[in-house]
């Protein structure tokens, strides 16, 4: 049967990076899913959560700086599932990766990702997921432990163990990325990746040769020493989720604690960066 969903139309300005950090504040009130648009942003939570909220607390919504409204509408029950279907097509990066749905033909690239998102975040069709895909078919990921922090559907960490990455854990604060990123994981055979629920607070003290971070800049910015902590010497960290504005101020930060930019991949003004702790 399926769930009844309320959506939360807001409207937003300045539009970034305002839209990013509500994202953040209204995943962590239980919304499952989001779409952008060209005035700000749909907001989707199951109705029996949406009783209680409180969204005029939010900080952002008390923030003179911001200008955002909001109207909200009780949906009747989608099947999200049959609706992704319908228009999830496949996608293909540098003629190397593919990231496709169980239902789709298994196509000729060297590597063939099989995901189905539910709810979580990270078909591939965003800029930013797109970018990172780039950044690891470039790599040699081989023997390396690596981390996969924000990571939706699995798709990175995925891609990292089809690569030879290994051992790989992937973490998100979101219970529904956490059980498709293990769904994910199992159906394309590696079983092996260590999936957890939690934030930055779960890697304090490990050390990992290569960290998958695409998040947002805020979360980005708090992180990056706890990041830069966990990295081996000339250990890899990849940065996405933020425009190509920002990558003075995340290049400061990560500059700070000994880890220097090496290069990156710009989409439609989004960001992928590479950087090594030297």
């Amino acid at each position: 049967m399926a769930v009844p969903y309320t959506e939360f139309q807001f409207t937003i300005k300045p539009l970034e990076p305002t839209r990013d950090i509500l994202i953040a504040e209204l995943g962590e009130l239980g919304f499952e899913s989001f779409e952008e648009t060209s005035e700000g942003l749909n907001a989707y939570i199951p109705s029996s959560g949406a009783k209680q909220l409180k969204i005029d607390e939010l900080w952002l919504l008390q923030n003179d700086e911001f200008s955002i409204s909001y109207s909200r509408l009780d949906i009747e029950p989608v099947n999200w599932n049959e609706e992704w279907e319908k228009n999830f097509q496949p996608i293909e990066v540098d003629g190397k990766c593919t990231v496709r749905a169980p239902f789709h033909p298994r196509p000729d690239t060297e590597f063939d990702i099989v995901i189905e998102p539910k709810m979580s975040f990270g078909t591939g069709h965003h800029e930013t997921t797109h970018l990172m895909i780039k950044h690891l078919l470039k790599l040699d990921p081989s023997g390396k432990k690596t981390l996969d922090m924000g990571c939706g559907t699995g798709i990175l960490a995925i891609l990292a163990a089809m690569k030879g990455a290994g051992p790989i854990e992937a973490i998100d604060i979101d219970p529904w990325c956490v059980e498709n990123t293990q769904e994910n994981c199992e159906r394309n055979g590696f079983k092996d990746i260590k999936v957890g629920l939690g934030d930055v607070k779960l890697i304090t003290g490990k050390q990992y040769d290569l960290i998958i971070a695409n998040i947002n800049r805020n979360v980005l910015l708090d992180d990056i020493p706890t990041y830069a902590g966990c990295l081996t010497e000339k250990g890899i960290l990849l940065l996405s989720g933020f425009y190509t504005d920002d990558i003075p101020q995340i290049n400061s930060v990560c500059n700070a604690h000994g880890i220097n930019f090496i290069m990156n991949y710009e989409k439609n003004n989004w960001v992928a960066c590479k950087f090594a702790k030297d």
